[in-house]
């Protein structure tokens, strides 16, 4: 990457990444950015197709030191500070990102056969989603499975807070959750979050698929009719509740101990 110089972006190039805020618009065009070096990191140790990477004049200072130890050539294009803008998530930007190829999302077929499944349903917030993503990536959740009615999980936001984790795993979206999780039980035993009711986590032996729900709303009975268990995490304190994804870690970290069993304390 030493002998690589950044080109300047065309217009149509910096109207094209500039329109991607939209589902619809990363959809029809398909192709997403993603933004940071952890992030960027990640994405280009998996098989996602990177289609050119950015960076912002300003912090070629960061950027030049982690371009030159990319083992590829790459398009690079080196962006002022207020192209960046008009593209970036973030307050306080980095300096770099990637323009991503999406690939057509994985069908409920491509659920692995066995190990542990998040299931999301309805989760509308992205940075909640983003931080699901993470934390299944962490505890060896391999496929996150997110129903119909969910933010779209390439949304800038979900990409950024999963840092970079949503690449390494199978996400399977737009799931009719009625329609799938009374086959899906047949392979998997099924866990359903509910904060005023069931049992404590606890380690899981057996192929297990975790149905979690909304921060504000959870599941509706109809879903959590469908469960084998029903899980909820009791407190001492005085707060409220939970986060979603604290709440979310706690139980992903309790499942996976039955499967890698020491090495969780």
């Amino acid at each position: 990457m030493k002998d690589t110089l950044p080109h300047k972006p065309s217009k149509s190039q910096l109207k094209l990444w500039g329109n991607l805020d939209t589902a619809e618009a990363r959809s029809r065009e398909g192709i997403l950015l993603a933004e940071g070096f952890k992030v960027v990191g990640e994405l280009l140790k998996s098989a996602w197709e990177v289609r050119a990477l950015l960076v912002m004049d300003e912090k070629r200072d960061r950027w030049g030191a982690f371009l030159s130890g990319l083992p590829e050539r790459r398009e690079v294009y080196n962006l002022t500070a207020a192209q960046w803008r008009k593209l970036s998530q973030d307050k306080n930007p980095e300096g770099i990102m990637a323009v991503v190829a999406l690939s057509r999302p994985a069908p409920i077929s491509d659920l692995p056969a066995s190990g542990h499944a998040l299931f999301a349903y309805r989760i509308n917030n992205p940075n909640n989603l983003g931080a699901l993503l993470r934390s299944a990536h962490w505890f060896g959740f391999g496929a996150v499975v997110i129903s119909a009615g969910s933010v779209d999980f390439t949304n800038p936001k979900v990409v950024r807070s999963s840092m970079g984790s949503i690449f390494h795993l199978t996400v399977i979206p737009d799931v009719d959750f009625a329609g799938v999780l009374p086959e899906i039980r047949k392979r998997y035993f099924l866990i359903a979050s509910q904060a005023d009711e069931g049992i404590m986590p606890h380690p899981c032996t057996s192929d297990t698929a975790l149905l979690l729900g909304s921060e504000s709303h959870g599941l509706p009975d109809s879903l959590l009719g469908l469960a084998g268990e029903k899980w909820r995490i009791p407190g001492t304190g005085d707060a409220e509740s939970l986060s979603l994804p604290q709440a979310a870690a706690i139980m992903m970290y309790e499942c996976a101990k039955g499967r890698i069993g020491n090495s969780v304390p």
